[in-house]
């Protein structure tokens, strides 16, 4: 096979030049940079990511730690983070903490002792342990979907990327009050998760916007699993008066929402109004389709890569809390005519033009139609 000595004779150049321009460890003038590439591609030379390493002191790599990795959503984030992390020439080392907060300390370690350069992580309602371990090692970390609260003084210990919560949920309430309906009940994900809590603050907020009280016994957990939003959905059928639409918590909850409702031999929605946060590629086919919340899962995910990689780039640079808007899909569940022209709509004002919004500095809200 062709050696990095090899290239430095094809290209004319010394082996640390090759090593330069490989490596990225001093600047190398642009036709020399493009002499060495053309006579890696021409060997088909194959650098040695070991040796690059120790002259580096760098991998190359990002671990991933991301629970639930079947669920859709988080599926649709690691395409965005593998694409983003691949255009930037890094590897990903993917792990599933499962949700449970030792087993996410001891995936943090492990990932950390594969000496990726940083990682991104969807922590747990309890992350306590492993962000403990991550500030003690300083590994370069962003906070994936969900986030942290800042510490007391209120400057944030990591980086963090997630989309609009609160606003759009508040959003589908609203929508389904100017359609009428006073009983409005919200299937909350696990409590603790930043998104649980956001999503009850919309839900909340939505109500108080459309004139409607808070009754807490409307607002049920189904743990962020399809079983679980069976049973809630289920305990919120029994009630005496029971709610004439329903909000899910996210797209796997839909599901179990779905299956107690028709369980019940009720039809969405005739009988009772739906709308989920999160939307998902077979959304649309479902009869009536449903109305939704669409999150940016893969700019989510790219996202996250861009702001690990600035982090390496600058390790002392403030934190940022990066937040990305959403749009709000409407179909037919919620018990309006299909209008196509409206599906899709940005719930940010500012979304269509593409940017993100950072609250480490400024950001501005919409809410749904």
């Amino acid at each position: 096979m062709p050696t990095m000595a090899d290239v430095a004779r094809h290209a004319g150049v010394s082996v640390a030049t090759v090593s330069h321009v490989l490596n990225d460890t001093r600047p190398v003038l642009p036709h020399t940079r493009q002499a060495v590439l053309d006579a890696i591609d021409e060997l088909g030379y194959t650098p040695n990511t070991l040796a690059r390493s120790l002259v580096t002191s760098r991998t190359r790599s990002i671990g991933l730690a991301v629970s639930a990795i079947r669920n859709p959503y988080f599926t649709e984030i690691l395409q965005g983070v593998e694409a983003a992390a691949l255009e930037q020439g890094y590897s990903l080392l993917i792990a599933d903490p499962h949700d449970d907060p030792e087993h996410e300390r001891k995936v943090g370690r492990l990932l950390h002792e594969r000496r990726v350069d940083g990682m991104i992580v969807a922590p747990s309602a309890n992350p306590g342990g492993l962000l403990a371990y991550l500030t003690r090692h300083r590994v370069p970390t962003v906070l994936l979907d969900r986030i942290v609260d800042a510490p007391a003084d209120g400057t944030s210990r990591f980086d963090q990327v997630c989309a609009e919560n609160a606003e759009p949920m508040a959003g589908l309430v609203t929508h389904l009050a100017g359609l009428g309906h006073r009983r409005i009940a919200l299937v909350a994900g696990l409590p603790g998760l930043s998104t649980t809590t956001e999503r009850i603050t919309g839900y909340r907020h939505g109500l108080a916007s459309a004139g409607l009280p808070y009754d807490e016994r409307l607002l049920v957990h189904g743990d962020s699993e399809s079983a679980g939003a069976e049973r809630a959905t289920t305990a919120l059928l029994s009630l005496a008066t029971p709610p004439t639409a329903l909000v899910t918590g996210n797209n796997t909850m839909t599901l179990g929402a779905l299956r107690a409702l028709r369980a019940h031999g009720l039809a969405v929605p005739d009988d009772i109004a739906l709308c989920c946060f999160d939307d998902f590629a077979w959304a649309d086919l479902f009869s009536p389709r449903l109305t939704a919340i669409a999150q940016p899962s893969k700019d989510i995910g790219a996202q996250a890569v861009r702001v690990l990689l600035d982090r390496l780039a600058a390790p002392d640079r403030p934190a940022r809390n990066v937040r990305l808007p959403c749009a709000f899909v409407h179909r037919t569940s919620c018990g309006c005519a299909d209008r196509p022209e409206r599906l899709h709509r940005p719930l940010n004002p500012t979304a269509a033009n593409g940017p993100s919004s950072e609250h480490s500095e400024s950001s501005e809200k919409g809410t749904a139609p």
